[in-house]
């Protein structure tokens, strides 16, 4: 349940502000009395089912790169430290990263890379 928070936070957030919007609008003088049920039930349903798919997907692919960082290959990650030199970072048992949980660290390294950020690296670099 702490992993969901963690990755779906922001998420659940901006899903209270629609659920908020979606209050105001269908209390409305000129809205038919059955809307705010009809309103609230299908836009909660629609944002926990994004929410839930988000969820799933992301920690799908966290375990795919688990996975393909403990066979001994490399993975990417998004480096949003420092975006003016790389927006990127290569991550490899070779390199001495290490997993930590859901977190890749380097003793090297200042800062830890979430598994939730990264994908296979295919080897291709972008120009």
């Amino acid at each position: 349940m702490e992993l969901f928070f963690e990755l779906e936070i922001v998420y659940i957030v901006i899903g209270i502000f629609i659920l908020v919007v979606t209050a105001v609008v269908t209390t409305r003088d000129f809205v038919p009395k059955v809307a705010f049920s009809r309103g609230m039930t299908m836009v909660s349903l629609f944002l926990i089912t994004m929410i839930s798919i988000h969820y799933y997907m992301t920690t799908s692919r966290m375990d795919g790169v688990k996975d393909i960082f403990n066979s001994g290959e490399t993975v990417i990650c998004e480096n949003k430290m420092r975006r003016t030199i790389s927006r990127s970072v290569l991550l490899s048992k070779e390199l001495g990263w290490r997993l930590d949980g859901d977190k890749f660290k380097n003793d090297d390294y200042e800062r830890d890379f979430h598994t939730s950020r990264c994908i296979e690296f295919d080897g291709i670099v972008p120009k």
